[in-house]
């Protein structure tokens, strides 16, 4: 087989060598993770970010779900309130389920009363709309027949009805309420329900036999094994897994839903991104709990794929707004990548998992590059505005949105940004990995001793990391200290993108004196005997990296994009002298000057320096530029952006003249999808790409701007222009999109 995975199962190196599953009954990885409520964190980067999400994001997301009737479909479900079904998909019963979550991880680390009891009273509107059985969705309890496309006319009719996803994040949401306050009052309805799924699906006479539609319910069974220790539960999840791609019901097969062949058989990551993130990650849980090398090795062909044809620099996945999902190996395109913050999401839970069953410090560099860029992005600084997509160039049209009628990314935001500590440390047996670098303090336990660690750091705009070590005891354990793929030339760990220059050599040093560290698996291992005073001290350079993409990514030839330590860093328009960005190149090996601004956007590094400015008749000056962070973008209102600069004038695009078209406000007049809902009234949108003078290269480019009607097809919709005074117009012409959608 050309792709091995080595799995650590403690101290020893198991490789597949058959295609079969190998099961195994060990009931656990053998890298075990810190919870988060024994990291403390105190420093100046994700601190405010996480407290703005308890006091902010938190609040206002519960107020939207109450706003747009998410409880209110509930009360009607359990008949404590009259009503007709609001809202437009089947899967909106997860909205306050995922904030649920996130608030129950927020009460875990600083209790706070007033949430505690606001919880209580949802989690007793959610138990009543359950049904005797434990069943639970409640447009189907309702009988909601303006949804029916979504679930039919009974329940479990439709593989994309989405009840089993809405039974997973029910799940998750249960065993963070529980962990968090000790009450059965959400866990009971779990398990109820979860006990009716076991019953109802499975290979048995009697039961469906098909995957789970939408994967989450098999990471969210696996939680409710762990703290139920109900077998059933792993079983079930092992089911869906392994019914992935089997079609034993007849249902159509489909890439969209990873479904089109068993998992066993995969190698190229395809479909809607966020779908993939959580089956990939459900797939982990299930073949770390039962030892299942072949399912690993399934995983790491198509964990090479994604990481090494698909990824952008971000750390986002999914390329196309059709289908939220994947296109071909190499497209990414900058101005049409969709990148939703589900999917950033859903692959730092992956590569987490990916990292737990290996050691290996690959997937900890992924992990870290999506939480840093294209994670964060996907939420407003002020805590309450919210990207869905999160592109990688923007003429203007992009703007954070409170809330969505398909509302996933709010909620996941919530309930990600108060777990953040989570991916800091694990543990592997007596030994300590140091994933992430943030200043806190943890309390961590291994298998036979109890150790304090304290960071002292300014990361990630500093890379000088000191770490202080106090076991409970004096003890000889390795220390296992990430050194990141961006500080040795290695943007990712593959050939997706590589630096243009060398970096500079770390260091580490223990008590004061330096130590040449071996590397393992892309850790610095420190062996010694550990006691209380000692302390580690790595130095990280940060100096500012030009990144090129490999040559196969169309989009961004001749382009070079801008990173100093994990940050990604952008132009936005009005931070240029004249609030375009598109008209500029950079060449390689232009000097910038890095420096913090404490009053820019809460606190931020900014690059700055010269750089080539190109006009219509093919001029060119120089001037002043300032780069910003990525994730920090569209704070200050819908500007222009651009995370890939051209390096050379032929790849700028000069400001055209203007048109008649050109001058006109474009809107997008969208008719309710819910007839008399509030919140679908008719609505006014930016639309894209009809009058932006940006010709594509031929009917089927997608890597421009484009305008599409989502989920309509042969219906009448309208575009209106709206011009700042009367114009003679003589002439229109369309140029028609020529592409194929994703078969789901």
């Amino acid at each position: 087989m050309k792709n091995k995975l080595q799995i650590v199962w403690s101290s020893i190196a198991i490789i597949s060598v058959c295609a079969c599953s190998t099961p195994y009954t060990q009931p656990d990885a053998p890298i075990k993770e810190v919870p988060f409520t024994q990291v403390h964190l105190d420093d100046n980067f994700w601190s405010p970010r996480i407290e703005t999400n308890r006091t902010v994001s938190i609040p206002s997301a519960f107020k939207e779900c109450e706003k747009n009737g998410r409880f209110d479909n509930f009360a009607i479900a359990g008949g404590l309130m009259k009503g007709e079904h609001r809202g437009d998909f089947s899967f909106d019963d997860t909205d306050p389920y995922k904030i649920i979550e996130g608030a129950s991880y927020s009460l875990a680390v600083k209790y706070d009363g007033k949430l505690d009891h606001y919880l209580d009273s949802v989690i007793h509107i959610i138990a009543a709309a359950q049904e005797p059985d434990g069943y639970l969705t409640t447009c189907v309890t309702n009988q909601c027949t303006r949804l029916s496309g979504w679930w039919g006319t009974r329940r479990w009719e439709k593989i994309n009805s989405h009840e089993l996803y809405n039974s997973g994040h029910l799940y998750e949401a249960a065993v963070a309420h529980y962990r968090a306050t000790g009450k059965r009052t959400l866990l009971d309805v779990a398990i109820k329900n979860a006990d009716l799924v076991c019953q109802v699906f499975g290979p048995g006479e009697g039961q469906i036999h098909r995957p789970s539609g939408h994967p989450i319910a098999e990471m969210a069974l696996v939680k409710l094994y762990k703290v139920t220790g109900d077998e059933k539960y792993l079983q079930t999840a092992k089911y869906f897994v392994e019914e992935t791609g089997r079609g034993t019901d007849g249902h159509k097969l489909s890439e969209y839903s990873q479904d089109h062949k068993p998992i066993l058989q995969q190698d190229e990551i395809v479909g809607h991104a966020v779908r993939a993130g959580y089956l990939y990650s459900g797939v982990a849980d299930v073949a770390a709990l039962t030892h299942d090398t072949a399912y690993f090795n399934a995983l790491t062909r198509i964990w090479e794929n994604m990481a090494g044809k698909k990824l952008f620099i971000t750390g986002g996945i999914g390329s196309r707004p059709q289908g939220e999902g994947f296109g071909p190996n190499y497209e990414l395109n900058n101005h049409t990548a969709y990148c939703e913050t589900c999917a950033s999401i859903a692959n730092v839970y992956w590569n987490h998992r990916m990292f737990l069953a290996t050691g290996d410090a690959k997937y900890a560099d992924v992990l870290e590059r999506a939480l840093y860029n294209g994670v964060i992005s996907g939420v407003s600084l002020s805590g309450d505005k919210f990207f869905y997509d999160n592109p990688l160039e923007s003429m203007g049209q992009h703007e954070r949105q409170h809330w969505f009628g398909c509302a996933c990314c709010p909620g996941n935001i919530t309930r990600f940004m108060a777990s953040v500590p989570y991916y800091m440390y694990a543990t592997q047996g007596n030994d300590v990995y140091v994933n992430l670098f943030i200043q806190s303090k943890a309390d961590i336990e291994t298998e036979s001793n109890k150790i304090n660690v304290e960071q002292t750091t300014g990361y990630p705009w500093d890379g000088k990391i000191s770490i202080a070590v106090t076991p409970e005891k004096e003890q000889e354990f390795a220390l296992r200290v990430r050194i990141p793929g961006w500080a040795q030339d290695a943007p990712v760990p593959t050939d997706l993108y590589s630096f243009t220059d060398k970096a500079q050599a770390y260091s580490i040093s223990v008590n004061g004196s330096k130590v040449n560290a071996k590397q393992y698996d892309g850790y610095a291992t420190l062996v010694r005997n550990w006691k209380a005073g000692d302390v580690v001290e790595i130095n990280l350079p940060m100096e500012v990296r030009r990144v090129k993409a490999n040559d196969q990514v169309e989009d961004d030839r001749g382009k070079l994009a801008i990173e100093r330590g994990p940050i990604m860093f952008c132009l936005e328009g009005q931070d240029q002298a004249d609030s375009t960005v598109f008209n500029k190149f950079i060449p390689d090996g232009t000097p910038m000057e890095a420096s913090y601004d404490a009053g820019l956007l809460n606190g931020v590094m900014v690059l700055s320096g010269t750089a080539k400015e190109i006009d219509r008749n093919g001029k060119v000056k120089d001037v002043p530029f300032k780069a910003i962070p990525y994730s920090t973008w569209n704070n200050r209102g819908a500007d222009q952006m651009a995370v890939w600069i051209p390096e050379a004038a032929e790849y700028a695009r000069p400001t055209p003249e203007a048109t008649i078209a050109s001058k006109a406000r474009t809107l997008m007049i969208q008719a309710p999808i819910q007839k008399d809902a509030p919140e679908s009234a008719s609505v006014e949108t930016w639309a894209w790409g009809v009058n932006d003078q940006w010709e594509p290269k031929r009917s089927s480019d997608i890597s421009k701007p484009y305008h599409y009607w989502w989920l309509k097809n042969g219906t009448v919709e309208t575009l209106a222009y709206e011009f700042d005074q009367p114009y003679t117009v003589s002439n229109v012409q369309v140029y028609w999109l020529d592409f194929d959608h994703y078969d789901g």
